[in-house]
């Protein structure tokens, strides 16, 4: 999934020991564009995006997962991000157009104006 915003906050750097060795995990807060704008807490874990490159204020686009796990009969969910553009970086780069009618598993209306239902 992808969502575009404004870094509005970073979180403190969180590090630790599992039992896959050391790990470190960032977040940040990230605010949509919306009509009415929403606030999102994305992280990163490891060394995947060097967010030393990125500031507060800055336009974004990320790419991200979303997971949910359950502990002692509770539902997490975390919001981790895999890829992350700067708007500046990429002003240049072609967006890419895509329409229900690409998506497999998709049905393309008619052309011949005939209306009928598949059921």
């Amino acid at each position: 999934m992808d969502i575009s915003g404004k870094i509005v906050q970073f979180l403190q750097v969180q590090t630790g020991q599992g039992k896959n060795g050391t790990w470190k995990k960032q977040e940040f807060i990230l605010e949509t564009g919306d009509t009415y704008p929403k606030k999102i807490c994305i992280a990163v874990w490891g060394d995947k995006i060097d967010m030393g490159s990125f500031k507060t204020g800055d336009m974004v686009d990320v790419s991200f997962d979303v997971e949910s796990r359950e502990y002692n009969g509770r539902w997490y969910t975390d919001v981790k991000a895999w890829k992350m553009v700067s708007k500046k970086a990429g002003a240049g780069a072609a967006a890419a157009d895509t329409s229900y009618n690409d998506m497999p598993g998709t049905f393309e209306s008619s052309s011949a104006g005939d209306d009928d239902l598949p059921f």
